[in-house]
């Protein structure tokens, strides 16, 4: 019997704060390009400050949408997207610049692409794959290392101070390769494990 008293929950609107701040994301995703591609050290530094700006949307947004009830399929959607747009985009650019190899963007480019592309498939066989802590580690590592190699250390520090800053920088770029490889290995596994139940299940169940 349904209570009479009883108010129906509320369609949570698409323009809340969480999907403001993913929106807002997207929009500095271009915003920096356009600064990082300035010459001068004033310019670095606005796009040092814009991805960080940007980057800090991300945890904030997702506290908000689980904390206030604010989950939307356009937020599930647009976050996501808004995520690695900044991240590439920030690999990309460090690599055209010189200041990051190559194959360090190719690497996590690589794996960010394919872990997406696993969890969507996982997902249309009615399966959702939460982050892990190494997957979380890893996006700070990211943030972290791109956030040192954006500031022209030199143009502002001591010589010294400054390489001191860029073997840092090194460590953590190491350190978050070896995490990116760690984790996308153990999404596989899991997702492999996953497709498997899944499949013994379907065998002992012939009506599914």
């Amino acid at each position: 019997m349904t209570n009479p008293s009883a108010t129906p929950a509320q369609p949570v609107p698409l323009w809340n704060i969480a999907n403001v701040l993913t929106m807002l994301r997207i929009v500095l995703v271009p915003v920096f390009a356009w600064l990082f591609l300035l010459d001068g050290d004033a310019a670095r530094l606005w796009a040092t400050a814009v991805f960080a700006v940007a980057a800090a949307t991300d945890k904030l947004d997702g506290h908000l949408a689980r904390s206030r009830g604010l989950v939307t399929d356009f937020g599930k959607l647009a976050d996501p997207i808004a995520d690695k747009a900044l991240v590439i985009t920030a690999l990309v650019l460090l690599s055209l610049d010189g200041l990051l190899p190559w194959w360090v963007t190719v690497v996590i480019v690589v794996r960010e692409l394919g872990i997406t592309a696993l969890r969507s498939y996982l997902k249309r066989r009615d399966y959702v794959m939460a982050a892990s802590r190494g997957g979380k580690l890893k996006t700070t590592l990211q943030v972290v290392f791109i956030l040192m190699l954006l500031v022209p250390w030199h143009a502002f520090v001591p010589s010294g101070v400054a390489d001191f800053i860029d073997l840092l920088a090194w460590i953590v770029v190491l350190a978050t390769v070896a995490v990116t490889l760690l984790t996308g290995i153990d999404y596989v596994l899991k997702a492999l494990q996953i497709v498997r139940g899944q499949e013994r299940a379907g065998e002992r169940d012939p009506s599914a």
